[in-house]
């Protein structure tokens, strides 16, 4: 029962996070992102925020950047939508498994057409 709490937690910190960075962070850097994943400490003290980000490396580091910079206001915001006995400290991390998966799918598909495949002549 207590797990399930957890995931319950863990889902709003997720939906409301994505609802900020959609609405409310008005920082220029921030560009196509959305929250891929939400992973709560077991003490609820911190809070891992995985984030997806479309564009270049540069506009990915910016983001994260700025979101780190936003940190607080968002920690605010979690502790005024929801109820916590303690409002978690927010941490942001890149999540590039998106684009780590649709990698995959790719060099899968060329390869299943009968293309060769050279990693160390693809481009990163």
């Amino acid at each position: 029962m207590g797990s399930n709490r957890h995931e319950r937690i863990e889902d709003q910190i997720q939906e409301e996070i994505g609802e900020m960075i959609l609405k409310d962070l008005k920082d220029p850097r921030i560009g196509f992102a959305s929250v891929t994943r939400v992973k709560l400490t077991g003490d609820k003290r911190e809070v891992r925020v995985f984030v997806s980000v479309y564009g270049s490396e540069e506009e990915k580091q910016k983001t994260i950047e700025a979101l780190e910079h936003a940190k607080g206001y968002v920690r605010t915001e979690i502790g005024r939508r929801i109820k916590l006995r303690h409002t978690p400290e927010v941490h942001f991390f890149l999540d590039d498994s998106i684009e780590k998966g649709s990698r995959v799918m790719e060099i899968l598909s060329r390869l299943e057409k009968g293309e060769t495949f050279d990693s160390s002549k693809e481009e990163e």
